[in-house]
């Protein structure tokens, strides 16, 4: 029998106001006792332990917060007055469901409030500066209460700016407003190679991208990883991902391809659900699924219904990429991914916590709406929303990609202000595009601050409420978005114990076995795709290597310019050299040339290899841009050129060109903008990759003696590999991962075992050819020993690798 005995407060002159007996006041201070006092550094924060394998109640001393308890058993559970009403509530109670909790909650909260948990934070990149007074205003004055950490790995700043924000927010609660955690929230961060979005080598577990995920063909170390990644999250603060990104890759030329897990729609779909269910289960020492718990994080599968079938590869972050189109009718296979990945897990929490809607315009073969009747992104379209409501009886919360309700500009050039993405909405008030995100079904806006126009979307609801226009009234609309945000938070068990223990967290982040299982996880996702005459071959001694010489040829790439700031161009080695300073006895690489002003304008090559015993070239995937370089169009904000897989300029005048794109603006005459780029040429920022190779081949080939040219590619798309497969012995395919890996895998000391996850085309006019919504539906290249390379190919010693990954997912 659960009886309730005393109600503690944690500051000393609260504790003397509620003394009233000597029996209160004895349980009291031997409560007070049972305290485990804690510090980060900067914030002070108290746990109170309950008992066996209920949740600790962790809270800061200077917030004024109340704690409950209750004593069953001569055994003291603690609880927290969130309220301050000195009662145990049910949303207090957290042997209460998450569902029983967050209806009841949501009866005590101002509109205010559920203003602000639709609110989910902007990029805040620099924890160091500990809590900002601007983070202050948006929780304090705004009620914001998910925060976007984009920042860096560091365990102490990230930290302690949660433990700071969490112990701010705790000390806002009133009776009239109660107290709501902060849910931190991040993208992807854990990629080894160079294309990760936070990349800072030695702090955190590196494994491959999404797209060398899928290489591996392994719902199993896709699951390892989750389940690793999530304590790493948790740790540093993090307890929700804006991920996985489970868009089908049906578009070899997207910019985005990188993060997806190809283009295989049952592959995808069992390693998407592989992830969401290893995020967010804790699991005992056995392995037990044990539903939420400590090391659980939530997720936001996305960009549903799927972003991939961007016309002609352009990326919906900018205006250019604005259209999706399905020429194939096959919208059916990308929303299988979401609903076999994400809607219906194996595991205990069921479903994916959340979904992030996509930026573009969908449209069939003729440019027309693919789904409703009206030319707008999807968090607008409500149609497409309930393929979510009301045919998957999905009531987790929608969230809007980052900053589908700001400024929209269609200008080449300009800067992160204007980065609206409010396809179809462009002619609305900031206030109306809230409240049309509302009327479609969603419940939060990404990359937003301000409340404000929650609010005037409030207003708009409730007058055509009260017109008869709307059947739900505003407060009702209002606490259902409340509710589905707020279970997530129960879920997690944000509300008892928000703080981090700094001494967990460094022995957590980035531990030995988490280490080591990401490179496993990279040297297992490396694809060969060419291993003449063994090239490639197994080694019981790396040391061999000591006494060799290397080449690795120098590079230039000049990055295209991009809306959130230009990078710097790269000239030097085409792999790292430090890195291959560990394996070989000397790395010989080329010599710069300079201009007057210091400026590398190429490289002097050796005179000869004779000394050389191995040429290992690094290239990267043709360069197109990424996704705030306005690739695709033209500064004059008219001509649209083609994206393409292959390294030397391609003119796009075939006949599976289009003439006349798809998609396109509507114009004030009524006729469809043309965005086709018919006869124009690609950008490739580097394309000099490909004169490394060619370059080095030559001297090769020159040398008094063989010398084995290996190619080590880092790829973000496929490739046309007719530019120079036939000019090498031997090619191996990672997808972000270590420099490391790739020499470990070419060297012998891991067999390969990865496969494509992607088509590899044999030229650009079957991309052409191809429809931008169906997947493998491209002739694959065939090289010089007679392999093509197709969805599901990849070489080991023994040739090409047919198991049961193959027999399971390729065709």
């Amino acid at each position: 029998m659960w009886k309730k005995r005393l109600f503690l407060f944690v500051t000393p002159l609260l504790l003397s106001a509620c003394t009233s007996s000597e029996e209160d006041s004895s349980a009291q201070e031997e409560s007070n006792n049972n305290y485990q006092e804690m510090s980060d550094g900067t914030t002070e924060f108290s746990i109170a332990a309950n008992p066996g394998e209920h949740p600790n109640i962790s809270f800061s001393p200077d917030s004024n917060i109340e704690i409950l308890t209750e004593e069953d058993d001569e055994q003291t559970y603690y609880f927290k007055d969130l309220n301050g009403n000195g009662e145990l509530d049910s949303f207090e109670d957290w042997r209460e469901s998450s569902e029983t909790r967050a209806e009841a909650f949501v009866e005590e909260l101002s509109m205010d409030q559920i203003a602000g948990l639709m609110l989910f934070s902007s990029h805040e990149r620099d924890q160091s500066d500990g809590l900002t007074e601007e983070q202050e205003n948006y929780l304090e004055n705004d009620d914001l209460r998910n925060v976007l950490h984009a920042g860096p790995n560091d365990v102490e700043d990230s930290v302690q700016w949660t433990n700071q924000m969490q112990s701010f927010v705790e000390g806002l609660g009133t009776e009239d407003e109660p107290i709501i955690p902060v849910n931190i929230s991040s993208d992807p961060r854990s990629t080894a190679g160079e294309s990760a979005t936070y990349n800072s080598e030695g702090d955190i577990s590196r494994w491959p991208s999404n797209l060398g995920m899928a290489a591996t063909f392994s719902p199993k170390i896709v699951s390892q990883f989750a389940n690793m990644s999530s304590q790493e999250y948790r740790a540093l603060g993090m307890t929700e991902a804006l991920g996985p990104q489970i868009d089908l890759a049906s578009e070899p030329r997207w910019l985005r391809v990188e993060g997806t897990f190809g283009e295989g729609s049952q592959l995808a779909a069992d390693l998407a659900e592989a992830y969401v269910n290893y995020s967010q289960s804790s699991f005992d020492e056995d392995g037990n699924d044990l539903g939420w718990g400590t090391d659980s994080i939530t997720t936001q599968i996305k960009h549903f219904p799927g972003d991939g079938p961007g016309e002609g590869g352009r990326e919906a972050h900018l205006f250019q990429g604005k259209f999706g189109v399905y020429p194939g009718d096959n919208l059916k296979e990308h929303l299988k991914v979401f609903v076999d990945g994400g809607l219906n897990l194996s595991g205990e929490t069921e479903e994916a916590s959340s979904v992030m809607t996509s930026y573009s315009i969908q449209t069939d073969k003729d440019g027309n709406p693919l789904i409703g009747d009206d030319y707008v992104g999807t968090a607008y379209n409500g149609d497409i929303i309930n393929i979510l409501r009301d045919d998957n009886n999905y009531d987790g919360k929608l969230v809007t990609d980052w900053g589908v309700t700001g400024e929209n500009s269609e200008e080449v050039g300009y800067g992160e202000k204007f980065m609206g993405s409010g396809f179809g909405m462009e002619d609305a008030t900031e206030e109306e595009r809230h409240f049309e995100i509302l009327k479609a079904g969603m419940d939060m806006f990404g990359g937003n601050n301000e409340k404000e126009p929650v609010l005037e979307a409030y207003k708009m609801w409730q007058e055509d409420y009260e017109n008869g226009d709307l059947e739900q009234s505003a407060e009702d609309r209002f606490k259902e978005s409340g509710e589905r945000i707020v279970k997530s938070m129960f879920d997690l068990g944000l509300f008892e114990d928000p703080y981090v223990d700094i001494d967990d967290s460094t022995e957590a982040v980035g531990s030995k076995d988490k280490v080591d299982a990401g490179y496993k996880a990279q040297l297992n996702s490396a694809v060969m795709l060419k291993n003449k005459d063994n090239t490639i071959a197994p080694t019981d001694n790396m040391d061999e290597y000591k006494d060799q010489v290397v080449y690795i040829p120098s590079t230039m790439r000049d990055p295209h310019e991009s809306s959130i700031g230009d990078a710097e161009p790269f000239r030097g080695p085409s792999m790292d050299v430090e890195t291959a300073e560990k394996y070989f006895g000397e790395v010989v690489t080329d010599t710069e040339i300079k201009d007057d002003e210091g400026n590398v304008t190429g490289y002097e090559q050796p005179d000869n290899l004779d000394d050389v015993d191995l040429v290992i070239a690094g290239m990267a995937s043709p360069d197109n841009g990424e996704n705030f370089s306005f690739a695709g169009i033209k500064d004059d904000n008219e001509t649209y050129y083609p994206l393409s897989l292959q390294y030397r300029p391609y003119t796009a005048d075939g006949d599976n060109v289009r003439k006349e794109s798809i998609a396109g603006n509507k114009e004030e005459d009524g006729s469809k903008q043309n965005r086709s780029y018919y006869g124009e040429t690609s950008d490739i920022a580097n394309e000099y990759d490909l004169d490394a190779v060619l370059n080095a081949s030559e001297l090769a080939e020159k040398a008094d003696h063989d010398i084995p040219v290996v190619v080590a590619m880092e790829a973000k798309n496929p490739v046309i590999m007719s530019e120079f497969e036939d000019k090498v012995d031997a090619i191996v395919v990672g997808f972000g991962i270590s420099d490391n890996a790739l020499l470990d895998v070419i060297l012998g000391d891991h067999e390969p075992n990865g496969l494509l996850p992607m088509q590899f085309p044999k030229d650009m006019d079957t991309v052409e050819e191809q429809f931008e919504d169906v997947p493998k539906d491209m002739k694959p290249y065939k090289d010089s020993e007679g392999n093509s390379y197709d969805f599901g190919y990849g070489l080991n010693y023994n040739g090409v690798i047919e198991d049961e990954r193959t027999e399971k997912y390729v065709e």
